[in-house]
């Protein structure tokens, strides 16, 4: 092997070596602090699941302990009862249980034998059955109190078991009474995590579980004193107690593990912490995925490698710039050497031509004949040696003065008798001349004749002594500068006008831009008017309907308003945003959530279309504006909805590296062609492919391009013909430590009828007349009082000292100048009262939604949909109502 060769085996030899190394140590770091940084924020989460589950315990925990102070109770096990005494127990305590299907009350006397219970009315009820067998009873008959997880005896439903002793005169115990806690409500919140989340009790059985394959699981061996125990108390009744097989491979120092999961199995290796819950012999699991720390111990890897190869590649680069300035150092001196010697030949060509011109008898050197300068040698002694005829012919010297030998100071003073030297005294001039060509100084300057003539003069000292004088005429040069330097002032001029033509078009084109604006807005506000009222109207009208044919009718108005109003709302919201008008809230934001309501929302109309509506979940934090965002899923989700005639749909999310993720819609819908794929983005163009009598007005797609245009967040498109279309916008991933935790969904309230507006007085202050009979109408069949239904004028008139309503509805524009929040402040002086107030306006201004909120106020977007208003109204009445009372 050639010495070559082995130079490069070994070099990729050590790039191969040190990217291997650097990808391993790079990989291994990022591995641990990543699986440091997710096993502290799983041991917060944790925290948090227990804290929920200790709340919900501690929920149910006073119950017993205020029923077992109650008389009536400890009368009850003091005697024999009869049968109407233990149906008085028994509805006792399923009016102390309430409403719950979470809890279950069961009074025991002291043999253990179920006295009365709140479930008394089902088949499964509590009622004479002997519970002495159970460690809650035994507990609380030997302690006073007890507590036990197992499945019912009677019901076959698990739960968790709270009991009280009841005590009598003296302190004797003389029963209990106990209370079951239902936690499944609780497993079905922990399936809304990716995670798997557990908890076992004292022997290592797992109870709870967000995974059915995980219940019942021995996270250690049970001993056969501990079956004993659970044979005895028939904890988990004839529940079958499966080992959970599972591998430690390492250990984290704040107590996680990092363990390999068998059976029931898991891909890859999982990160097991856990934590006791207090006032229980609970320990609480959470089981999380570590593809998010193999995820990034690569990225690390392949910077890693990354970074080796370019500090090698810069090794080599300074290696190979050294090498290069070797080579310019010596090529440097190569060169000095050549110039040297062709000095050494000019000189000897120049000593050549002078030794010619003085052998030549006129002077005339036909060595310089073939140059365009004039040129003029001279020696030591200042005396003519050599000249060609171009010089002769620039100055017009006569004949008998060009002589060998003569003294240039003789064609000086030539010079000076035609006033070619300039004024001044003559012989300054020539002396001056003179002079410096004795120096020997190296010359260049131009020089003006009265014919208009510009020679540029050029003069060099010769090695051995003398001068040699070059006289190029530049005329033609000059004159050409000249014109050249007219044309760019000229064009600058022209520059300059085509500047402030094209400046004062801007000011025009933004100032009608402006124009255009205010007019879309004033015109949408205009339309939005009647809009409102016929809305009102379909209202009013589908209560007085009795047939499906009349009710259909009504229906499909409403149904054509509703899409009048989204092109409106549509139109404004492009006005707004080419008027930098649109408010942007910048803010970490969790996606999973937003998703999930995307796919709740938009569910029910995709089943109804035969379509299948799937989010898939995630865990991701966004950096964006959550409404904004909203809103262009909401326009893709709608999209694939409203041109697919079968198939799935799915949302979802992919990490698109620099700190990015995309949010991509996809559907199984006729496909885009590509030459259109620019076009749907515009206002008003719309594909024909959507279903008959839904397809748009096209402003769904324009409005999403500018949307991400005002966030920066990319939108992008894919589609094939026939085969459906992918719509993605492209966000920045955001910190998920500044997202607060979600908290348990709030159970949903029953809708409220119309009882809080019945009799309630309200008024009506709008300045549009058919919105003012719609209203009122609407307010009147809902049982509401309506003493005035007008605009400002009317209001003002009609306003008596402490004869306020207890509802305003208020428009902001009323006409005539009149502003609804001035009027409103008017009104109050005069009432002396400040009732409640509900903005409807067709102003969608994000300031005014947030001004009517920091005073309190109720907020409506015209046009207004009937049940909307009713609710809101129902929603402030109440409040009302609860603000007495307190």
């Amino acid at each position: 092997m050639t010495t070559f060769l082995r130079r490069k085996f070994l070099t990729l030899l050590i790039l191969l070596g040190g990217m291997a190394g650097s990808m391993f140590a790079a990989g291994q770091w990022a591995w641990r602090h990543s699986l440091r940084e997710e096993s502290d924020s799983v041991q917060r989460q944790l925290a948090l699941y227990g804290q929920t589950l200790s709340q919900r315990i501690d929920r149910y925990r006073t119950l017993p302990e205020v029923l077992a102070l109650d008389a009536q109770l400890q009368d009850a096990l003091s005697h024999p009862l009869s049968p109407a005494e233990v149906e008085r127990l028994n509805r006792k305590l399923e009016q102390a249980n309430g409403a719950s299907q979470s809890s279950t009350l069961t009074l025991l006397n002291r043999d253990g034998l179920a006295v009365a219970a709140s479930n008394w009315r089902t088949a499964t009820s509590n009622v004479g059955v002997d519970y002495s067998f159970r460690p809650y009873v035994q507990q609380a008959l030997a302690q006073g109190r007890g507590s036990f997880y197992g499945i019912g005896v009677t019901t076959g439903e698990p739960g968790y078991f709270l009991s009280q002793a009841i005590r009598g005169e003296g302190g004797r115990i003389l029963g209990l009474v106990a209370i079951k806690i239902a936690l499944q409500e609780l497993e079905r919140e922990w399936l809304q995590t990716p995670d798997i989340v557990l908890a076992s009790d004292a022997h290592g059985v797992v109870f709870l579980a967000s995974q059915d394959a995980w219940r019942y699981r021995l996270l250690e061996p049970l001993d056969d004193e501990g079956r004993r125990e659970l044979a005895a108390t028939r904890q988990y009744a004839d529940q079958p107690l499966r080992p959970l097989e599972y591998r430690v491979a390492d250990r984290m120092d704040n107590g996680g593990r990092l363990v390999s999961v068998l059976a029931p199995a898991l891909p890859g290796r999982m990160l097991w912490q856990s934590q006791p819950l207090p006032g229980t012999p609970w320990q609480l699991h959470l089981v999380h995925a570590t593809q998010g720390s193999v995820a990034d111990s690569r990225w690390a890897a392949a910077a890693g490698a990354g970074g080796w190869l370019a500090l090698f590649l810069l090794a080599l680069f300074v290696r190979q710039r050294q090498r290069l300035s070797a080579l310019r150092q010596r090529s440097r001196q190569e060169l000095e050497a050549v110039l040297r010697q062709h000095a050494q030949e000019l000189r000897t060509a120049q000593d050549g031509i002078v030794q010619a011109a003085k052998q030549a008898d006129t002077g005339l050197s036909r060595s310089l004949e073939h140059l365009p300068q004039g040129v003029v040698i001279i020696d030591a002694d200042l005396n003519l040696v050599a000249w060609n005829s171009r010089y002769v012919q620039l100055f017009r010297y006569p004949a008998d003065l060009m002589r060998v030998g003569r003294p240039i100071e003789a064609l000086l003073r030539h010079n000076a008798r035609r006033g070619l030297l300039g004024p001044g005294p003559v012989d300054e001039a020539i002396e001056r001349r003179l002079a410096h060509l004795r120096s020997g100084t190296p010359h260049l300057h131009e020089s003006a004749k009265d014919d208009g003539t510009v020679l540029e003069i050029r003069g060099n000292p010769l090695p051995e002594g003398g001068f040699v004088t070059s006289y190029a005429d530049i005329t033609s040069y000059k004159n050409a500068a000249r014109e050249l330097r007219s044309l760019a002032d000229a064009l600058e001029r022209r520059v300059a006008d085509r500047t402030r033509d094209l400046d004062a078009a801007r000011r025009e084109a933004e100032q009608a831009n402006r124009y255009k604006t205010r007019f879309v807005a004033a015109a949408v506000h205009d339309l939005l008017q009647p809009l409102n009222a016929a809305r009102m109207f379909t209202s009013l009208l589908r209560g007085h309907l009795r047939g499906d044919a009349e009710r259909h009718a009504v229906d499909s108005i409403d149904g054509a308003l509703a899409a009048q109003d989204a092109i409106l709302g549509s139109l404004l919201d492009i006005a707004r945003m080419e008027s930098g008008q649109m408010e942007v809230r910048i803010r970490d934001v969790a996606l999973g959530p937003l998703l999930q309501v995307l796919g709740h929302n938009f569910g029910v109309l995709a089943e109804s279309r035969g379509l299948a509506l799937r989010c898939v979940p995630t865990r991701c934090v966004v950096r964006t504006d959550e409404n904004l965002l909203r809103r262009i899923l909401q326009n893709f989700v709608s999209n694939a909805i409203r041109y697919s005639r079968r198939g799935r749909i799915v949302v979802g999310c992919r990490r698109d590296g620099g700190g990015h993720v995309r949010i991509e819609v996809h559907d199984q819908g006729p496909g885009i062609p590509e030459a259109l794929q620019r076009e749907i983005f515009e206002e008003f163009r719309r594909l024909d492919e959507g279903q008959d009598g839904d397809r748009g007005a096209g402003l769904g797609l324009a409005i999403v391009e500018r949307l991400g245009r005002l966030l920066g967040h990319p939108i992008g498109l894919r589609s094939q013909l026939g085969r459906g279309s992918v719509f993605s916008v492209r966000v920045p991933l955001g910190d998920p430590a500044a997202v607060q935790p979600a908290g348990p969904p709030a159970a949903a309230s029953e809708q409220a009828d119309d009882a809080p507006l019945r009799g309630a007085s309200a008024w009506v202050i709008e300045d549009d007349g058919p919105t003012c009979a719609a209203t009122r109408a609407l307010l009147q069949r809902w049982g509401c009082q309506v003493p005035l239904a007008g605009g400002a004028p009317e209001a003002l008139a009609a306003a008596q000292p402490g004869q306020a309503p207890l509802l305003v509805l208020l428009d902001v524009h009323l006409g005539g100048g009149h502003h609804g929040p001035d009027v409103y402040a008017e009104l109050c002086r005069r009432w002396g009262q400040a009732p409640a107030v509900i903005l409807v306006t067709a102003e969608h201004d994000a300031t005014l939604r947030r001004q009517a909120a920091e005073r309190g106020w109720g907020f409506l977007a015209k046009p207004v949909r009937a049940p909307a208003l009713r609710a809101l109204m129902s929603q402030t009445l109440l409040r009302l109502q609860t603000e007495q009372k307190g």
